[in-house]
């Protein structure tokens, strides 16, 4: 199971980072160029929201699943903290995936309250580009890239 999982959450990991930075690229040009927010633009931001969201419940059920999560009960929360893999794998990995989530989250339901199109792509801007970078940040890409 843990195999299968790991697959799925690994390779819809490129959908949710492209889909994130066209969102992303988009709003910043939109904001940039003063262009009229459309249905394209809030279709792009719905499907970030989307995909990101189907990524963390993937993650949720993958971290329950891993091996690494075992390593709390043999080794203590200190002794994740002290090995740089376990603690990205069981720490710091989730911890910044989730608030990325839920800035994403934030942007989309704050753009939506905006009533001209200056705003809502400013705010999608701020919270999809800050989301995109936290996730670059905390990507295993050791792993990532060799699966």
């Amino acid at each position: 199971m843990y195999p299968t999982i790991q697959f799925i959450h690994s390779y819809w990991a490129y959908l949710v980072l492209i889909v994130l930075f066209v969102a992303s690229v988009n709003s910043i040009i939109g904001y940039a160029s003063n262009k009229e927010y459309g249905a394209t633009n809030f279709r792009l931001a719905l499907f970030s929201l989307i995909t990101s969201h189907i990524q963390l419940l993937i993650g949720l059920v993958l971290y329950f699943v891993a091996p690494y999560f075992n390593a709390f009960s043999e080794v203590g929360m200190g002794g994740v903290m002290k090995d740089s893999t376990l603690r990205l794998y069981n720490v710091e990995h989730p911890l910044i995936m989730i608030i990325a989530i839920v800035l994403i989250t934030v942007g989309y339901s704050k753009h939506k309250k905006k009533l001209t199109s200056q705003p809502k792509f400013k705010i999608l801007a701020i919270f999809y580009t800050i989301a995109l970078i936290l996730m670059l940040s905390r990507i295993p890409w050791s792993t990532w890239l060799n699966f």
